[in-house]
């Protein structure tokens, strides 16, 4: 492929990124934050500082950058809504999951083994959002729209990836894509599912 073309799939990548963050960060501020995990967020936050440090000092790519970069006070503003002090327990655990996932593999093994850690850790990450949707029947806090934006960011970086030969992230971006896709339908469930229940109280209370 083209380098330009490779080029401006990069940057549409960011632009999907920033968006999929966005229509989350809109969720919560209109919505609330019923059925949104903390510890979810939390990962995507202190991932997020993992990607703009990979793209600095490995890849070199001022697209892999600006993709965290401007996501990042997203995802911050989304956990601070989620009061992780009031959780310090889940905070704690998502935080040692990063710290064994991302940064003690990049010590033994140096980017590569990072990246593929950083993979698991992107996969597990959306564990806590998927048990938090199958926990509560609210999930009116949760935006479908930004985890299947998210899922189309993923297909483009993956196909960035593979064109500059940079394995780990491609491998790493498809797991946690799939996984968005998963929690996505999963959310667009939960939402038919409260308009079936507020149309029967509608319903029964006329």
């Amino acid at each position: 492929m083209p380098h330009s073309y490779v080029v401006l799939i990069s940057w549409a990548a960011v632009t999907a990124g920033t968006v999929s963050v966005w229509a989350q960060y809109r969720r919560v501020n209109v919505q609330g934050i019923e059925g949104v995990s903390l510890a979810t967020w939390l990962m995507f936050t202190l991932i997020g500082v993992f990607w703009m440090s990979y793209g600095t000092f490995s890849a070199h790519s001022i697209a892999v950058i600006t993709g965290s970069l401007l996501c990042w006070p997203l995802q911050a503003s989304i956990v601070i809504r989620l009061k992780p002090w009031q959780h310090r327990r889940g905070a704690s655990q998502a935080t040692a999951l990063f710290f064994a996932t991302c940064v003690v593999p990049g010590v033994v093994g140096g980017w590569a083994w990072c990246v593929y850690g950083c993979g698991l850790a992107m996969t597990l990450l959306r564990v806590p959002q998927f048990v938090e949707l199958l926990r509560t029947r609210d999930a009116s806090g949760v935006s479908a729209s930004s985890w299947f934006i998210g899922a189309g960011c993923a297909l483009l970086w993956i196909v960035y990836y593979w064109n500059v030969h940079l394995w780990a992230p491609m491998i790493a971006t498809a797991c946690s894509g799939t996984a968005s896709v998963l929690i996505g339908s999963m959310a667009v469930w939960r939402h038919r599912q409260e308009q079936v229940e507020f149309v029967r109280r509608e319903v029964f209370a006329a």
